[in-house]
């Protein structure tokens, strides 16, 4: 998502491939989620019904060729270190990968200060395909600090790619963020 491309092109991060973030990379993560918010409701809608529209190949051409090129040359950031760390809590140890990025990616937006309109399209965005957007949906029923903080602190890690956001990642700032983004939806 833009968020991260974003985060990695401005902290001059080193990408899989080899590189830092170029253009394309970015221009690969903003057709990513303009086809997403687009067309991503109905291409949800089209396949629920074995629909096989143009929307649904759309979504299938995002999701897996323009997410997967843009990650290579665009990067990691904040998202997918908190993701790493959810997966050591034992309430969403069921939840898929996606679903833990995209509960992440509000609270990257969080940390970066993003601002309330950004924020807000992801969720509604979220809401409407049914993507989770508190801790509860993710399935941590219970907001045990020292459990949030074990997320948090594995987040920031030293080969984490919390690294790839332009400020430094500390666990205090990623469990705030994550308790904030909690409190957005409840």
């Amino acid at each position: 998502m833009i968020a991260i491309a974003r985060a990695c092109r401005q902290s001059g991060a080193v990408t899989y491939s080899g590189g830092t973030s170029t253009i394309a990379a970015f221009s690969l993560a903003r057709a990513c989620l303009d086809t997403l918010l687009t067309e991503g409701e109905s291409a949800l809608q089209d396949v629920n019904q074995g629909i096989t529209s143009s929307a649904v190949k759309h979504i299938v051409e995002a999701n897996i060729y323009l997410s997967s090129i843009g990650f290579e040359s665009g990067g990691l950031a904040a998202a997918h270190a908190i993701h790493n760390g959810l997966t050591l809590h034992e309430g969403c140890r069921n939840v898929l990968h996606g679903e833990k990025v995209a509960f992440a990616t509000i609270v990257q937006l969080v940390l970066e200060k993003a601002s309330d309109e950004e924020i807000a399209q992801i969720i509604d965005f979220y809401k409407r395909i049914g993507l989770p957007v508190t801790l509860k949906e993710l399935g941590i029923t219970s907001s045990e600090i020292d459990k949030l903080m074990v997320v948090a602190e594995a987040s920031c890690s030293q080969d984490s790619p919390m690294k790839n956001l332009p400020f430094e990642g500390q666990p205090m700032d990623v469990l705030e963020a994550i308790l904030v983004t909690d409190k957005r939806e409840q």
